[in-house]
């Protein structure tokens, strides 16, 4: 029987997906904890015009992607930071201050969570970051921590 699960399940598939099990699976677990629907008609329409969109609103978040990924590609951003003798700071860098200084310089709203920083940025100097802006689009960015003013 040709079922479309609701939900994940364990060994059969993902939430959305079309997949054929036993008849008594089917009827007798899958449908009375509503885990899956039959896949006959509507549903089956309803489910394709589901992934059809999901797909153009993908390739849209890519394009974004690829639109950021151009205008970051090559720059460098200067992150001001507060340091004492030498080049050590007295606080760090984290992500958060590098997508701030983003936003700041180049108008580019990134996500903290898509910087890919390793451990924050303890001292002054020039240290490239990978910025992951889509699951296929990772760009190197230059980031400069100066002395603050």
């Amino acid at each position: 029987m040709k079922i479309i699960l609701q939900q994940d399940v364990l060994k059969v598939g993902k939430e959305g997906e079309v997949v054929t099990v036993a008849d008594g699976y089917a009827r007798n677990y899958l449908f009375p904890r509503r885990l899956a629907i039959e896949a006959v008609g509507g549903a089956l329409k309803n489910i394709q015009m589901r992934h059809a969109l999901e797909e153009r609103r993908t390739e849209k978040l890519k394009a974004q992607a690829d639109q950021n990924a151009v205008a970051l590609e090559g720059k460098t951003v200067k992150v001001p930071g507060k340091s004492g003798a030498g080049d050590r700071l007295y606080g760090s860098i984290t992500a958060q201050d590098i997508a701030d200084a983003i936003q700041n310089s180049l108008s580019i709203a990134v996500d903290k969570r898509k910087v890919q920083i390793q451990n924050p940025i303890k001292a002054l100097g020039t240290f490239t970051v990978p910025i992951k802006l889509h699951r296929d689009v990772t760009v190197p960015l230059t980031i400069e921590v100066v002395k603050a003013a």
